[in-house]
């Protein structure tokens, strides 16, 4: 006999709020792991695909329908204990955005990756991988400014690599590595003050998706 086994998905939501890296979580009201954070996740529904479960999700279980997240497929968990209930298989997704709205979910909260140290289930090794998956991101394609606004300077999107990265940039190098990065960055022809000092050049994303050269972390800034 074949045995039957639910399938889950879970949304690694992360986004830049107050200076710091934070993640869409749920405080649980049920056993297992009551009032623990938990990642925004539901079953799969036998007429949907996984990318329409995780859309659907995002909007029905995160509260944020129609937010300009870019959804990507993580990992999936299947080890037998992650479930104290029953054996449960995850297909994690990793969701990306510019800082959004609080959750219309009255469970639902924004809260920094770094005080995220005790989560129900799995979910805090789910969490984890999806910020890693997201550091490297930024190493080699564009979407260090998927956490930018649509018009950004150099030093907003310098702020979302410090913030992501956890460590600070040397400004002068990181503005030559972005803006000799080839179709990372469009000028707008516009400027702003709201940092002080002189006028900031301001910038959109350009349409490469692939860093060349890439910003790797490893290498000395």
């Amino acid at each position: 006999m074949v045995p039957s086994i639910p399938v889950s998905v879970d949304l690694v939501v992360l986004t830049v709020r107050n200076q710091a890296l934070s993640a869409l979580v749920w405080r649980r009201d049920n056993p297992p792991f009551l009032r623990r954070w938990s990642l925004p996740g539901g079953f799969i529904q036998l007429d949907e695909d996984l990318p329409a479960a995780a859309a659907r999700i995002l909007a029905e279980r995160a509260g944020l329908p129609g937010a300009p997240v870019h959804l990507e497929q993580l990992q999936t968990y299947g080890y037998p204990d992650r479930d104290p209930r029953q054996r449960v298989l995850s297909v994690a997704y990793l969701g990306l955005a510019p800082d959004l709205p609080a959750s219309e979910k009255a469970h639902m909260s924004w809260q920094p990756v770094s005080s995220l140290a005790v989560m129900a289930f799995d979910h805090r090794r789910i969490m984890l991988d999806g910020v890693e998956r997201a550091r490297g991101k930024l190493e080699y394609t564009s979407l260090g400014a998927a956490f930018c606004p649509p018009e950004f300077t150099v030093a907003d999107l310098r702020r979302v690599y410090e913030i992501v990265w956890g460590r600070g940039l040397d400004p002068r190098n990181f503005h030559r590595k972005v803006t000799k990065a080839e179709g990372f960055l469009v000028e707008t022809g516009a400027t702003t003050t709201r940092d002080g000092g002189r006028p900031a050049k301001l910038y959109r994303r350009g349409p490469a998706e692939l860093l060349h050269p890439p910003m790797l972390r490893s290498l000395k800034e």
